[in-house]
């Protein structure tokens, strides 16, 4: 380790910006990898070797054998994202370690995405580009290429975090009528009427919504939980946003709900699998519009996330509470 260093820390991922991590120099000694996924494992697992902590990255998972490797004296982690499907929390309790993850960073660049999937399927614009393309462009109709309303809408959320009410936040500008939404808990009041908005039953949520924002977590009980039954639901008029999880939806029920008419179209920043073939079928439609996973993936962002991360790690190394815990 560097003289007057006191720890050494991993940076995982090759992405991680140099500004947002700078804190981390005064007391640590930073390690950084080279190698890309999936080429990067080995090379993790061997300059991992007596670091104290580790900022995680990207798609690698994050197991026992990484801890190992790491050492007994390994003491902290954090990610730079919100999800943490990849890292073995179980594991991470079992040793003691505690996990950060930075979930409010992202906030405001997924919201945004989120209200641009929302437009852009609502107003047809993957179809209306095709058109272009094709030389169909009609002007003797006037009800050609007609799309669905914001205004005085009811846009129901599946999950109403802080994600969630980031977008609703957005889309009061655009004089929605009301917002319903489902998760495990109530918001409080001042929420609640701050967005007027009102808890409900998923399939009054499904049946009652002119626009469904799936903004939760992968859980056993969301997985697949869109699915043909509930296309069913939905109206037919009704736009379908995921900036969830891919496998929140069965992408199979949704692409026959799409190509029957079922549902008017669906805006999706994440699927199953990722990364999308560039043959799926999915994207054969004209009522769909797909964006690669793509929610946070601004400058800024990326900036806080890391400078959240190496906060969370020192704080950890310190024997403190992170400061955006991820259990």
């Amino acid at each position: 380790m560097s003289a007057n260093k006191e720890y050494k820390v991993l940076i995982a991922h090759t992405d991680v910006p140099p500004e947002g991590i700078e804190i981390l120099y005064e007391k640590c000694e930073v390690l950084r990898i080279t190698n890309d996924y999936p080429k990067n494992r080995a090379e993790i697992l061997e300059k991992i070797r007596g670091c104290h902590a580790v900022i995680w990255g990207g798609r690698d998972l994050l197991n026992a054998e990484v801890f190992d490797a790491a050492g007994p004296q390994f003491k902290a982690v954090s990610t730079m994202s919100s999800g943490i499907n990849n890292c073995d929390v179980p594991e991470l309790k079992r040793r003691g370690i505690p996990l950060g993850s930075t979930p409010a960073m992202l906030t405001v660049a997924v919201a945004d995405l989120a209200v641009g999937l929302l437009i852009a399927a609502a107003r047809r614009f993957q179809e209306g580009r095709k058109k272009i393309e094709r030389d169909n462009w009609d002007i003797h109709h006037l009800n050609w290429m007609l799309g669905q309303d914001i205004r005085d809408s009811t846009v129901g959320f599946f999950g109403f975090g802080g994600i969630g009410q980031a977008i609703a936040k957005r889309l009061s500008g655009f004089d929605i009528g009301r917002v319903l939404y489902t998760k495990r808990g109530r918001v409080s009041q001042e929420i609640e009427e701050q967005f007027n908005a009102r808890q409900v039953d998923f399939d009054t949520l499904l049946a009652e919504s002119d626009f469904v924002i799936i903004a939760s977590p992968l859980t056993p009980e969301t997985q697949g939980i869109f699915n043909a039954s509930a296309f069913k639901k939905m109206k037919q008029s009704a736009v379908l946003v995921n900036i969830g999880r891919g496998k929140i939806v069965n992408q199979d029920d949704l692409y026959d709900a799409l190509k029957t008419n079922r549902i008017f179209a669906a805006g999706l920043d994440v699927m199953d699998p990722e990364p999308l073939p560039s043959k799926d079928k999915l994207l054969a439609l004209d009522n769909v519009v797909v964006t690669p996973h793509v929610g946070y993936a601004t400058k800024r962002t990326r900036i806080d996330a890391a400078n959240l991360a190496a906060r969370n790690v020192l704080r950890g190394l310190a024997g403190e509470p992170m400061l955006s815990p991820a259990y």
